[in-house]
């Protein structure tokens, strides 16, 4: 089952991502992003009441030719060693990609394995007309509104819970 994080939910998140990752990083995002108020869509997915995956949406300043996009970070995203390559993470991404367009975003950017988020739409040719800390294959996008990401020239600037200059 996926549902939205409840406060309950934080230690168990913690140790998820912790474990996913091999350290602590992840979770500081996680709980810095919250304290920063910058979540706009947070899942969990649930397995006999535990939980086993997680994905957080955080927003991000995005400029094309000198306008805003609405758009959002995707980042990050764990499932439970054990449990991955299960779907788990797939039915996470697809839901919160529904609610960030049900929620008026326009785009979501990621820095992800380039094998796997493609197949959701993800692009990395999408975003190469961003100016971004980050380039190549593993640097995507994907619009949830039609040409919102359509321009000669963007620039993402990552919040400070990102710790990148």
């Amino acid at each position: 089952m996926i549902r939205g994080r409840i406060e309950t939910d934080d230690d168990a998140i913690r140790r998820l991502n912790d474990a996913a990752f091999g350290g602590t990083a992840e979770s500081k995002l996680v709980e810095d992003l919250r304290v920063a108020g910058l979540v706009a869509v947070e899942l969990v997915a649930i397995d006999e009441s535990a939980v086993i995956g997680h994905i957080l949406f955080s927003e991000l300043t995005v400029t094309l030719d000198e306008d805003v996009v609405p758009a959002l970070s995707l980042a990050p995203m764990s499932v439970r060693p054990g449990r991955q390559n299960s779907g788990i993470g797939g039915a996470l991404v697809r839901a919160g990609l529904d609610l960030a367009k049900d929620g008026g975003w326009h785009a979501v950017i990621v820095l992800g394995h380039p094998g796997y988020y493609p197949r959701f739409g993800f692009s990395a040719s999408r975003a190469r007309p961003l100016k971004a800390p980050f380039s190549g294959d593993a640097f995507m996008a994907i619009e949830l509104v039609t040409g919102a990401l359509a321009g000669d020239s963007g620039l993402i600037r990552y919040p400070p819970p990102f710790g990148i200059a």
